[in-house]
């Protein structure tokens, strides 16, 4: 009789008997994803690539080669173009989110991280919130350059801030799309084909480069309603410190629609992959 007790508590006190960690909360797992995120930049640091080297390349290419032809002087189209490349740079780094997130997929790591007992937006909010110090990183270089180069901000340190702020929400919003393309395409190769398909259009159909007025009356039309076209709007005047309540404002009603429309479905798509 007394032997399966014995047993019983033999297997007791290997099993632990200690009390179970608690489930960790919505700010600390999101924390824990953007350090990992913090991680793969440290020990691959040529992910920031795109956003040290390509705004100095592109900056510089377009102010020098084509300022003269399409403004007459090189020091007037860099008034101009310098808040474009701003958003050009940016909004193409955004595309990094879904191929990160695709790269996961393809590991299988996606499927671990989704077994864990967390706050599910955790493992993409936590990469989007790093994701904005790479923009953040991009804007400060464009914006230095800028200012060696003989840039100038009317708007002052208020109208940088207010721009950089701004950059940074829409690419927030940006980034949701490619999040939700990631968990689509199952090719990391073809998710990155497809957005630069969609990005490069939209950077060249915009004021990025050329005032909409210059362009045939039926892509005027297109231009001026582009995403782009609005945000590189606001940030030049909030540079040049001209900046409306308008202007602003309907960015960040074009950043909230974008959220509002694929962040719940990227969860979706997250949780039913």
């Amino acid at each position: 009789m007394n032997q399966p007790i014995q047993q019983e508590d033999r297997i007791i006190n290997v099993l632990d008997t200690e009390e179970r960690p608690r489930k960790p909360g919505m700010l600390a797992a999101t924390r824990t994803f953007g350090w990992r995120s913090l991680l793969k930049i440290k020990h691959v640091p040529e992910q920031l690539f795109d956003v040290t080297v390509l705004p100095v390349v592109f900056l510089l290419m377009f102010t020098y080669l084509f300022g003269g032809a399409i403004a007459g002087s090189t020091g007037d189209y860099l008034q101009f173009l310098l808040p474009g490349i701003l958003v050009m740079t940016v909004a193409m780094s955004t595309i990094y989110t879904g191929v990160d997130l695709n790269k996961d997929i393809a590991k299988g790591v996606f499927d671990r991280f989704r077994s864990l007992p967390i706050w599910r937006p955790s493992v993409i909010v936590g990469s989007l919130l790093v994701d904005a110090l790479r923009y953040t990183i991009a804007a400060t270089i464009i914006i230095l350059l800028g200012l060696l180069l003989g840039f100038k901000a009317d708007g002052g340190v208020p109208g940088v801030l207010g721009a950089m702020a701004l950059l940074l929400i829409f690419a927030f919003s940006l980034s949701w799309i490619w999040t939700t393309l990631g968990l689509i395409i199952r090719s990391e190769n073809a998710l990155f084909a497809l957005s630069m398909a969609v990005i490069f259009p939209m950077n060249f159909t915009s004021n990025i480069f050329v005032d909409p007025d210059t362009m045939p009356a039926w892509l005027q039309g297109f231009a001026e309603v582009n995403p782009f076209s609005l945000l590189v709007t606001a940030i030049r005047h909030l540079l040049y410190g001209t900046a409306t309540f308008g202007q602003i404002g309907w960015v960040l009603l074009v950043s909230s629609i974008i959220i509002a429309l694929f962040a719940p479905l990227t969860m979706y798509l997250y949780r039913n992959k």
